[in-house]
C-alpha cells in the first residue's frame, strides 16, 4: 500500500481532499492545485461550497482564479458530503479546534470529521491532521477511531500530524515557503507524509513522532504569548513613568543579538496565540505539572482590553466629558492588519466593555463591511467611511486595528481624541493617548 501511494504522489496522480476550507485549508487546496494535483474541498458550510463552485472568494486576501480554471479543467471540486472522502488518496483535516466557556480544549470538530470520515476509507489512504491541539491527540482520538474500523495504521492506512503555520496576508511567507513540520504515527506514516508535503512545500522538517509534532506547534505560538505578554505588562510599566514603549522596542530592536521585538496592543486575537496555549496548560494538568509561566502571560493578555477601556475613560476625562453617552468610533475589528478574520479578536471585547459602560459604539474596517454572526458576540452595526465629518462627528477615535487602508492623516487632522493601542501615533499631542 505504501508504494502504491507514494508513486501516485510522486507521479501527481493522487487526489488531494482537503476537510475545512478556511484560511488554511483554503490556500492549502491552492498550492495542491499549482502543482499539479487534483483537489477535493470539503467543508460542513455549505455557503462557503458554493462559493467555491461559483468562484467567489470568502476571504478577501485570497484569490480564487485559480479554483475557476481547475473547475473548467476537472482538476477540482468541493462538497458538503462526508462519502467523498472514498474518492481522495490523502485526506488532510483542517478543522478549528477552539476552547469551550471554560477555556478548555473544544476537540469537536476534530472528532466529529473524523468519525464522518471513518466509515469511508480506504485501503491505501492517507489521514493528516493540521488543527492545532495538545500532544497526543493523533495517537490518543484519531488511531484508536480508524483501528476500531479494523485498518492497520502504517500497512492499510497511514496517519500523520503536520500543524499549519499560516500567517494570512503576511506577503513575505507564503505556504510554500514556509517550513513545514511532519510527524507519523510510525515510520512508513511519517515517509508518506514527507513524500506528500515535499511536493508542495519548499522544506519539510520530519519529526520523531506525532508527539512532538503537536508539542512543536503549542510551543511556536506560546513562545509569542509569552512575549506579547510580557511587551504588554512593560506597556503598562512605561505608561506609568511616561515612556513611549513603541520607541524602546525599536530601540532595543537595533540589538543584533540576544532580542526578538515584539509588540503591545488592545489584546490578543485569532485562532492561534490566545487559543493555543490553554491546549498545553490542559494537557499538562493531566501529568501533574502546572504551568504557572504560561497561565499568567494569559491572565496578562486577557486583561489588556480592560485596560483600553480605562485609557479612554481616562482621556475623554481629560477632555471634560464622561464615557457614558460618548460617541466612540473603533478603527479595526480585524484581529490583525490587513486580513478580514474576526476569530478572538480583541476589538470586540472592547466594544462589549465600552458598550456597556453607557458609550455609544460604532466601527470602521473594509475589510469587515458587516459586523457578522459570531457565536458569543454580535453588534448589529455596518462599517462607516472614514471621511472627515464622520471622523468628527465622534467624541473619540479608538485605534484597535491598524489597517494600511485607513487614511491617518485624516484620522489625525478631524479627531476629537484619538486612544491608540497599536503605535500607529506619536503620544505627542494633547488629542492622542496611547493604549
Amino acid at each position: 500500500m505504501k508504494n502504491v501511494l507514494l508513486t501516485k504522489l510522486k507521479d501527481k496522480g493522487a487526489i488531494i481532499g482537503i476537510v475545512g476550507l478556511g484560511y488554511v485549508g483554503l490556500p492549502l487546496a491552492l498550492r495542491f492545485l499549482e502543482v499539479g494535483f487534483r483537489v477535493l474541498g470539503l467543508d460542513i458550510d455549505k455557503a462557503k461550497v458554493k462559493s467555491l463552485l461559483s468562484g467567489k472568494s470568502y476571504i478577501k486576501h485570497i484569490d480564487l482564479s485559480p479554483i475557476k480554471e481547475a473547475i473548467e479543467k476537472n482538476m477540482f471540486n468541493a462538497t458538503s458530503e462526508f462519502s467523498s472522502v472514498s474518492e481522495a488518496d490523502v485526506i488532510i483535516l483542517c478543522v478549528p479546534t477552539p476552547l469551550n466557556k471554560h477555556r478548555e480544549p473544544d476537540l469537536s470538530f476534530v472528532i466529529n470529521s473524523v468519525e464522518m470520515i471513518v466509515p469511508y476509507l480506504r485501503a491505501g489512504q492517507m489521514l493528516s491532521l493540521e488543527s492545532t491541539t495538545y500532544p497526543g491527540t493523533t495517537e490518543e482520538e484519531l488511531r484508536p477511531r480508524m483501528e476500531k474500523a479494523g485498518w492497520s495504521i502504517g500497512k492499510d492506512v497511514f496517519l500523520v500530524y503536520s500543524p499549519e503555520r499560516e500567517d494570512p496576508a503576511n506577503p513575505d511567507y507564503t505556504t510554500r515557503t514556509i517550513p513545514k513540520v511532519c510527524g507519523g504515527s510510525t515510520p512508513d506514516c511519517l515517509e508518506v507524509g514527507m513524500a506528500l508535503y515535499s511536493q508542495v512545500i519548499d522544506q519539510v522538517v520530519p519529526a520523531s513522532s506525532t508527539q512532538v509534532a503537536e508539542m512543536s506547534k503549542l510551543l511556536e505560538n506560546t513562545y509569542r504569548a509569552v512575549n506579547i505578554a510580557l511587551v504588554n505588562e512593560l506597556k503598562l510599566v512605561a505608561d506609568r513613568m511616561g515612556i513611549d514603549i513603541f520607541e524602546v522596542i525599536r530601540i532595543s530592536a537595533t540589538k543584533p543579538f540576544g532580542f526578538k521585538p515584539f509588540y503591545p496592543g488592545p489584546g490578543l486575537g485569532g485562532h492561534c496565540i490566545p487559543i493555543d496555549p490553554f491546549y498545553l496548560t490542559w494537557k499538562a494538568r493531566e501529568y501533574g505539572v502546572s504551568t504557572k509561566f504560561i497561565e499568567l502571560a494569559g491572565e496578562i493578555n486577557v486583561s489588556m482590553p480592560e485596560y483600553v477601556v480605562i485609557k479612554t475613560t481616562e482621556a475623554l476625562n481629560r477632555q471634560g466629558k464622561s464615557l457614558k453617552g460618548s460617541r466612540i468610533l473603533v478603527l479595526g475589528i480585524a484581529y490583525k492588519k490587513n486580513v478580514d478574520d474576526m476569530r478572538e479578536s480583541p476589538s470586540v471585547i472592547i466594544m462589549e466593555k465600552l458598550k456597556n459602560h453607557g458609550a455609544e459604539i460604532a466601527y470602521s474596517d473594509p475589510y469587515v463591511p458587516v459586523f457578522p454572526r459570531m457565536r458569543e458576540h454580535y453588534f448589529d452595526l455596518k462599517s462607516v467611511s472614514l471621511a472627515p465629518d464622520i471622523i468628527s462627528g465622534f467624541d473619540c477615535i479608538l485605534i484597535a486595528t491598524d489597517h494600511d487602508c485607513f487614511d491617518w492623516n485624516a484620522v489625525k487632522r478631524y479627531a476629537k481624541i484619538i486612544v491608540d493601542t497599536r503605535g500607529v501615533f506619536k503620544a505627542d499631542h494633547e488629542r492622542i493617548f496611547r493604549a
